[in-house]
């Protein structure tokens, strides 16, 4: 399925492909995290709290765009939708400082936890539809790196 059926003068669509991120022809999902470090950085003077409310109002909205963008593209999960990939890194790097070594164990973490999809995100990943569906398994991806990341860092 082709990524033009996408319209990225539509708001909406915009932020669900990660800001045109997710329409790079090669590992769009890659391209998608690599697009949500700035964001994170804009965010590094956030409180705990602010950071957190930010990430839960970032996934409840994600809902909503990646199962709209998903029925504009008429594919459930199409690769170019990665706004699930930036809320998976936000929640990956959550209470961790950001300097460029905690950056890239997480974006690394959070890339093979969301590749490899071990249980139970695989299971989220085959048995959960629409906009939740395609959030879920990265929002367990990003909760299975930030464990990680707390026992690193």
């Amino acid at each position: 399925m082709s990524a033009n059926k996408f319209n990225l003068s539509d708001p909406i669509q915009f932020l669900a492909l990660g800001f045109g991120s997710g329409l790079a022809p090669k590992a769009p999902g890659t391209f998608g995290t690599i697009a949500a470090i700035p964001l994170l950085l804009l965010c590094a003077s956030l409180t705990v709290t602010q950071y957190a409310m930010l990430v839960v109002v970032m996934s409840l909205i994600g809902i909503y765009l990646c199962g709209y963008a998903a029925k504009a593209a008429g594919v459930h999960d199409h690769p170019a939708i990665v706004w699930d990939e930036i809320v998976g890194l936000f929640i990956t790097m959550f209470m961790l400082p950001l300097t460029w070594q905690t950056i890239f164990v997480g974006f690394v973490l959070f890339r093979l936890f969301d590749i490899v999809k071990p249980w139970p995100i695989s299971w989220l990943d085959k048995h959960c539809h629409g906009g939740f569906g395609i959030m879920i398994d990265d929002i367990v991806a990003g909760f299975a790196a930030l464990a990680c990341m707390h026992l690193i860092f």
